[in-house]
């Protein structure tokens, strides 16, 4: 997407300056950079006006690829458990065979909750489905051999490098990595491209030398914020409880604060599509997102848009309101935001996010759930809203 200086510019100075306060309606907006992705295998290279990489697109070939057995070693919690749920769904469809290792015992109570609750939908679908501990992972897959694997639980070296080990002794054939576009280093010049300065001392950035150096075939994929059925880490859900409530949602900053948030499905095309050419993405960073970037007042109005109701925004500043706005909120209190241009231009991926109709998806298994019936308290949201002087209109269910 291009947009013009102008906007750019009063999108810059709204997130670094405003005034706490009741909000009106207006359109989400986003950023876009001249910058190509720099894609040679360099782990960390800074961005440079003078010398901007040159990449020589690869188109896929998915209809020719020949079919894979894949690996899919998958964490038990957070909001990444979803991408290998997607991941193998999209690898099904394609007709790649499935094993996914999930950390953990397949009777804890974990796996009672989704995405680990639609298991079903992988095994009826031909996939396998195994528990164990990824520092044994040989152990855990039977003896099992693999032309492919992607590592989707480990945030350090620590936790991946027996993973890696193993595959390579076992003659596995790609290693792909599930990384976070969180180790950028903070930019003036928004949003991330694949190529920009990250921060050295991030467990993720140790991973993705370790491979860089241990494989021939090799990628690294930067997810951010993620929607989609089957996803467990409450975001959009934050938004849902206040608005169904009709309580203000309360949100730091000016609002004007860009992020991305992509469907899973994205996410799992994304990777399938290196998985069926390899030599295309073979020492690549993909930021691994939607081609679309949104505001944090324009989240809000689109989950009000998803439930059929209105929306109270209440912008406010946190060192003002006495609270720590990483408590306060589910999301960064900053721009984060990257694109996807290396998928783009190497695989030939096309992004299928749409937000609005995303989060109707999601407002449905919200309701269904029952939780907007829920008594909940909103005593950090009331501490704000009183230091602002913005009483809730609602009382808490």
């Amino acid at each position: 997407m291009a947009f013009s200086p102008a906007t750019t510019a009063t999108a810059a100075r709204a997130a670094g300056a405003f005034t706490s306060g009741r909000v009106s309606s207006s359109p989400p907006s986003s950023l876009s950079s001249p910058f190509l992705p720099r894609v040679n295998g360099a782990i960390v290279a800074r961005r440079g006006r003078g010398a901007r990489a040159a990449v020589s697109p690869v188109r896929a070939q998915a209809a020719g690829a020949a079919k894979k057995n894949v690996l899919v070693v998958n964490t038990n919690s957070g909001g990444h458990a979803v991408i290998g749920f997607y991941f193998a769904k999209a690898l099904l469809a394609a007709g790649h065979a499935v094993t996914v290792l999930t950390v953990g015992d397949e009777g804890s109570d974990k796996m009672k909750k989704p995405p680990f609750s639609h298991f079903s939908e992988l095994t009826s679908a031909g996939a396998k489905t195994v528990w164990g501990d990824p520092a044994d992972v040989g152990a855990a897959v039977g003896g099992a051999t693999f032309d492919v694997v992607l590592e989707n639980n480990g945030k350090d070296l620590d936790a991946v490098k027996p993973v890696a080990d193993w595959a390579k002794s076992a003659g596995v054939g790609q290693f792909l990595f599930i990384s976070s576009a969180g180790i950028y280093l903070q930019t003036d010049e928004p949003p991330h491209v694949e190529g920009d300065a990250v921060k050295e001392s991030a467990g993720h950035v140790g991973v993705e030398k370790y491979i860089a150096a241990e494989f021939g075939s090799w990628a690294s994929f930067r997810p951010q914020y993620m929607t989609g059925s089957g996803n467990n880490k409450d975001c959009e859900e934050w938004f849902f409880d206040r608005i169904v409530r009709k309580r203000p949602v309360p949100i730091p900053g000016s609002g004007m604060q860009l992020t991305n948030i992509s469907h899973a499905r994205d996410l799992g095309s994304m990777l399938t599509l290196a998985v069926d050419n390899p030599d295309a993405a073979a020492g690549k960073i993909f930021n691994c997102v939607s081609d679309r970037g949104v505001t944090l007042n324009g989240l809000a109005k689109m989950c009000a848009a998803a439930a059929g109701a209105t929306v109270e925004i209440v912008n406010y500043d946190p060192a003002a309101a006495g609270v720590d706005a990483k408590k306060a909120f589910p999301f960064r209190n900053m721009h984060f935001y990257a694109e996807p241009r290396a998928a783009k231009e190497v695989l030939g991926w096309t992004s299928t996010t749409n937000l609005p109709e995303d989060l109707k998806e999601r407002f449905a298994e919200y309701a269904s759930s029952g939780r907007g019936e829920k008594a909940m308290t909103f005593d950090l949201d009331d501490k704000i809203l009183a230091a602002v002087g913005a009483a809730p209109v609602g009382v808490a269910a």
